[in-house]
């Protein structure tokens, strides 16, 4: 049983409980993006999916005789621009290459720069407070 936490996740010396706490948040933040990236992932696929799905709802229109009705679908949604000019996978390329970079980079900074680039300091101390020490499945780590 281990009763120290990681060095790795522990508190620069010199560095004050504001400094965590602000970079805690950013970090937290960043957490928040990567959640929303995954949602956006999700509606890449589905969309992706749902246009492929498309395929059989013409084939079945047509041989239910509603050529038109399949036409009209062929045509305007058959492969259709989610956004103008963009189909989701230029959605998702843009978001990773743009917004996503510039916070994910953003984030390390501050961490390199104000405490010495570790990561989840905050968390830790946190589980430092929380946990009841020297009991099993209350470890400090591995």
């Amino acid at each position: 049983m281990t009763a120290t936490p990681d060095p790795a996740h522990e508190r620069p010396e010199g560095v004050d409980d504001t400094t965590v706490e602000a970079v805690g948040k950013l970090s937290e933040a960043l957490e928040t993006i990567e959640q929303a990236r995954g949602h956006l992932y999700a509606m890449h696929q589905l969309t992706g999916h749902a246009d492929l799905m498309l395929d059989d709802a013409v084939e079945s229109l047509r041989k239910a005789g509603h050529d038109r009705l399949a036409d009209r679908v062929e045509t305007e949604l058959v492969g259709r621009n989610l956004l103008e000019g963009r189909w989701t996978f230029q959605i998702v390329e843009e978001f990773d290459d743009g917004y996503y970079a510039a916070f994910r980079g953003v984030e390390k900074d501050a961490r390199d720069e104000l405490l010495g680039g570790r990561r989840h300091v905050f968390e830790s101390e946190m589980k430092e407070r929380r946990r009841t020490h020297g009991r099993r499945h209350h470890e400090a780590r591995p």
